[in-house]
């Protein structure tokens, strides 16, 4: 890093220790709400022009491959979270050295990851679908979709990874921008690889990699020019290209509970599509169309949860800096005021699909009636408790910025692994197909309750530290 560079870093305060908690909130809020939605829509793009275009075969086999690409996910939130509160701690420090050298290693390792995860799932892709939930009428459209979107796996990795990164630098926007960029870009491909040329689910898939390849590139130029009007704390370096494991190892602790939150909704998303496809061939309804119907009433679930994420997420630099820093009782209204954010923004998504559930599955297509009925069924119970997500998620990001990877780490398999999946595995037992249905307001409010037990004592010892410093 060049002598100027060094000397912009240290003359340019942070805004995360200075700049009101609430406006904070909002400004690293809403660009992370607007990114994890981009993130989903790729999917849900992708969804709603299959759905139109192919029918909900197609809708099935993204479904079977959405597991996938819940483990590029679980890699790139861990790796984008970790070095990102990593770095945030560390510049609350006036550390600005070791935050840089996060923001490097989280490049180069994210780049060689992201090549291995490729070439492994190419060499297992049949038998991995197969695993995923993949029927013999399915597997065909699913090798197709899965076949492309793996050859943009480094992409994928990057463009997570830096735009948490971004965001711990002090500029959110260029987070939602990098994203952005590519959600429009996929949008407008969409349609026509699919429509006009033809291209099916290989269209679908070829649109959403140039997409993310678009994304990587825009947020990487954001970290490897110079720019006046826009100081960085952090930079790309050309110089080192040498992996530092020690350093490593230290921000993937951090953001362990990401990862495990990932991978474990990839264990749930198995577990249901099996559970679905043999339930559902027991019922009328059939597996294939059971599992078309969950497979969006999950897409709709990713978009509800991205605005606890994005809270969750938008709070996560400011947590953490402002625990660098001692600054107890910002850390106390940033989490106070994220978890009423995120729970009102879930709140008002819950009211749109318990009113008007119709309308909505009508938007992935209409071509069967029972696709629909049971789409709707699905949306109405499986996310009749959602709104409890927020106070969750935001209480695990919490832990996980203040540096308490252990308390993160079991949160984040709380709702899913503890409960979710014993009760999917367990309630079709005794009701059939709409076991898997209930399963999911059941585990919502219990790993809500289970939450409060550990917020709770946390918030106790906050207060005191405030109070501390306010005699002190």
């Amino acid at each position: 890093m060049s002598q100027t560079s060094e000397q912009t870093m240290q003359t340019v305060e942070n805004p995360l220790g200075t700049l009101p908690v609430g406006k904070l909130l909002v400004n690293f809020s809403v660009p992370a709400i607007i990114s994890c939605l981009i993130n989903s829509i790729y999917n849900i793009v992708d969804q709603i022009f299959i759905g139109q275009g192919v029918g909900y075969l197609g809708n099935a086999a993204t479904t079977v491959a959405f597991p996938l690409m819940t483990i590029l996910l679980a890699f790139g939130t861990m790796i984008g979270a970790g070095s990102s509160a990593h770095a945030a701690i560390r510049l609350g420090e006036k550390n600005e050295r070791e935050a840089v050298e996060a923001l490097n290693n989280a490049f180069r390792f994210t780049i060689i990851l992201g090549i291995v995860i490729m070439i492994i799932g190419f060499i297992f892709l049949t038998p991995i679908l197969t695993l995923f939930g993949a029927t013999d009428n399915i597997m065909p459209y699913a090798l197709d979709y899965t076949g492309i979107i793996l050859l943009g796996t480094p992409f994928n990795l990057v463009s997570i990874v830096l735009s948490n990164l971004a965001r711990t630098d002090g500029h959110p926007r260029m987070s939602m921008y990098g994203m952005l960029i590519g959600a429009a870009l996929n949008t407008v491909l969409d349609p026509i690889y699919i429509f006009v040329f033809h291209w099916g689910v290989r269209g679908a898939a070829i649109a959403t990699i140039t997409s993310q390849i678009i994304s990587a590139i825009v947020l990487t130029t954001y970290f490897v020019r110079e720019s006046k009007n826009n100081p960085r704390h952090m930079r790309l370096e050309r110089k080192g290209m040498k992996l530092d494991f020690g350093l490593i190892s230290r921000f993937l602790v951090l953001g362990i509970s990401s990862g495990i939150t990932q991978s474990v909704a990839c264990i749930m998303q198995v577990v249901m599509n099996k559970s679905l496809v043999y339930y559902g061939d027991l019922s009328p309804i059939g597996g294939d169309v059971a599992l078309s119907a969950m497979g969006v009433v999950m897409k709709i679930a990713m978009i509800m949860g991205a605005f606890g994420i994005g809270v969750g997420i938008g709070a996560q630099p400011i947590l953490g800096y402002n625990r660098g820093a001692c600054k107890f009782d910002r850390i106390r209204k940033t989490y106070r005021m994220a978890v009423i954010f995120a729970t009102a923004l879930i709140f008002v998504c819950w009211i749109f699909c318990q009113t008007m559930p119709e309308t909505i599955i009508g938007i992935f297509g209409k071509d069967n009636a029972g696709f629909t009925e049971f789409a709707v069924k699905c949306l109405r119970i499986y996310l009749f408790s959602i709104f409890c997500a927020g106070f969750q998620i935001v209480s695990t990001n919490y832990f996980q910025a203040t540096g308490q990877p252990l308390k993160a780490s079991i949160l984040s398999m709380l709702r899913q692994l503890l409960l979710l999946i014993p009760l999917i595995l367990i309630l079709p037992l005794f009701m059939g197909l709409d076991g898997i249905l209930f399963s999911a307001p059941i585990a919502d409010v219990g790993s809500a309750i289970i939450v409060a037990f550990f917020i709770f004592p946390e918030m106790r010892k906050l207060n005191a530290a405030v109070q501390e410093q306010k005699i002190a």
